[in-house]
């Protein structure tokens, strides 16, 4: 048990790395084209990539997911998610119009409080007092990494970032409910296309779609269309399939720390003493949550050595 969750974790951190980078590419990929037709191009090119392999995959899976209602539930699976990246992406966008960026990330990144009490309230999961210690030490480190020096004001479009964040709440505790019970590789499928096809219906209807945009930005839609998006995203269902949903929201907050390290790597940026303290502060409350996940572990462990003991 304990080795999945280890296994879980590192699946986690691998997509956290690679969001984390996919900041700067989307920055340079939005100098070229309007917001919803970047996504809905990413996105789109994410579910072409990963189609041949779920329906590669579709002939080994399981007996019980090729069952009408396995079809059926996979089905649901991929439209709730699909509609919940969707919505938590459009009002990301939307957000970013009317609020800087560096709050809407801090704004966003607080599903990692919603997670826990929404997992508490629809799902029965119960978090420990350490994890809860490394929610709270999360949201400091966000604080000190998005929010700049001056303060935190209240801006028109923090209440559409707020919407982002519930969302993507609804899409974690989603994949945690629907990840084992369905393919990952499908479930991931389907909420590129639904979020790439909708996000293009926007785009058509609002934007102007332009070829030369398109080949001026290949290569930022090349890395969040496979990378961030093939790959993380599918990273990030076949990771929560054996972590706590709590856990792994701490964990995927970590793109916000490798967000910075890859602006100063890649794009020049100085990383000044408040986001090196948040870096540090993020780092430790994952490894709190870790902590707390091997304790509990061992304590099963032991229970469960008591019984065949008492047995013998």
């Amino acid at each position: 048990m304990y080795t999945k969750s280890i296994r879980g974790s590192l699946l986690l951190l691998l997509g956290a790395v690679i969001w984390g980078a996919a900041f700067a590419a989307q920055r340079m990929g939005m100098e070229h084209m309007p917001p919803f037709t970047f996504t809905g191009v990413r996105m789109l090119l994410a579910g072409i990539v990963i189609l041949p392999l779920s329906l590669l995959m579709n002939r080994k899976g399981e007996a019980s997911r090729r069952t009408p209602e396995g079809r059926t539930a996979q089905r649901k699976a991929g439209m709730l998610c699909g509609l919940l990246l969707f919505a938590a992406t459009s009002l990301q966008q939307a957000g970013l119009v009317y609020t800087s960026a560096g709050k809407a990330g801090f704004v966003t990144a607080l599903y990692v409080v919603l997670v826990p009490v929404a997992g508490l309230i629809f799902l029965k999961k119960k978090t420990g007092g350490m994890i809860w210690a490394g929610v709270g030490l999360a949201v400091i480190a966000l604080y000190l990494l998005c929010v700049p020096a001056d303060g935190f004001r209240i801006e028109t479009g923090d209440g559409l970032v707020l919407g982002c964040a519930v969302c993507f709440t609804g899409q974690i505790l989603c994949v945690d409910y629907y990840a084992p019970k369905t393919d990952p590789l499908k479930l991931a499928r389907d909420e590129f296309l639904i979020t790439g096809g909708l996000s293009m219906i926007i785009a058509v209807c609002t934007e102007e779609i332009r070829l030369d945009a398109i080949r001026a930005a290949a290569i930022p839609i090349l890395y969040t269309g496979i990378l961030s998006g093939a790959v993380g995203y599918t990273l990030q269902i076949m990771g929560q399939r054996e972590v706590n949903p709590t856990i792994a929201s701490l964990i995927m907050c970590l793109e916000s720390v490798f967000a910075v390290l890859t602006g100063v790597v890649l794009l020049g940026e100085q990383m000044t003493g408040r986001e090196a303290v948040g870096c540090v502060l993020m780092f430790a409350a994952v490894i709190l949550a870790q902590l707390s996940t091997a304790m509990t572990n061992k304590k099963i462990q032991k229970g469960k050595t008591h019984e065949t003991a008492d047995c013998v």
